[in-house]
């Protein structure tokens, strides 16, 4: 004879398998997201260390936690004279990743002065290995892969900025 603890455990491990139940039609699908579209927040100035501007890029700007997280992922796209620069209170170490960034980037590490510190070239689309920044840095700029190199982007290098509207 069953005792009613057992029909319990039973009526317990039948809904905790029918919760975990995997269906395969679900494990395929790509998370579906409206367009993001570009937003320009500012000018960016690269400069070399003779102080001769190398690219001006309109830019938007990641100064929270949510922008921050969010980076670029979704975008399907970026033009050449575009990028994102991530903002941080304080110099430290950074690490990011391309989960669900489809486009493939280039990681200019500066820090508090300004200065690049670092670089992380051709990171691939989605994926999810850490990409540190080597030295502390308080800004990232993330471009579009092999611009570091086309432009000759140096260790040293600076860049200013214009918020637009100011």
């Amino acid at each position: 004879m069953i005792s009613k603890n057992h029909i319990i455990f039973l009526m317990l491990a039948a809904s905790i398998f029918a919760s975990c139940k995997n269906n395969s039609d679900d494990v395929n699908q790509q998370i579906e997201t409206d367009p993001v579209e570009f937003t320009k927040e500012a000018e960016l100035y690269l400069i070399n260390a003779e102080g001769d501007t190398l690219k001006k890029l309109d830019i938007e700007i990641a100064d929270n936690d949510y922008e921050r997280e969010t980076g670029l992922m979704y975008r399907t796209e970026m033009e050449e004279d575009q990028g994102m620069l991530f903002v941080y209170d304080n110099a430290s170490m950074h690490y990011f990743y391309m989960k669900n960034t489809y486009i493939p980037l280039d990681l200019i590490f500066y820090g508090a002065d300004s200065t690049a510190v670092s670089f992380q070239q051709n990171a691939e689309p989605m994926d999810e290995s850490l990409l540190p920044s080597g030295e502390p840095a308080q800004f990232i700029l993330e471009i579009n892969a092999g611009l570091v190199e086309e432009w000759n982007i140096e260790i040293g290098d600076t860049f200013s900025m214009e918020k637009a509207g100011e």
